[in-house]
């Protein structure tokens, strides 16, 4: 017997969703390309979405990749969280800011 749609729907475990947009944020931020240096010094490499990643005055290359992938899957898991889910962060956000500025 072939299960109806609700029961399909009633059998997949809420989490999988969130484990899809995990696998996708991941998957969408990747650095691409080699890490190159600026002329003012700055290193830079770019992410699969597009952003330029760099290091600044107090935070260097890794630690701006590492906030990068963090936000991605933040914004991500966020987005597919189940409606009611007690949150720190109010969701929506008030403004889009998954895309680069």
């Amino acid at each position: 017997m072939t299960p109806t749609g609700e029961e399909i729907t009633a059998s997949v475990p809420v989490s999988a969703p969130m484990r899809a947009a995990k696998v996708r944020a991941a998957t969408e931020h990747t650095t691409v390309g080699q890490v190159t240096t600026t002329p003012d010094g700055r290193v830079t490499i770019t992410c699969a979405c597009g952003m330029t990643l760099t290091n600044g005055p107090t935070w260097s290359l890794d630690e701006h990749i590492r906030l990068h992938r963090a936000e991605a899957r933040f914004l991500a898991l966020a987005a597919v969280a189940p409606a009611g889910i007690p949150r720190l962060v109010a969701w929506p956000l008030a403004q889009d800011v998954s895309s680069p500025a």
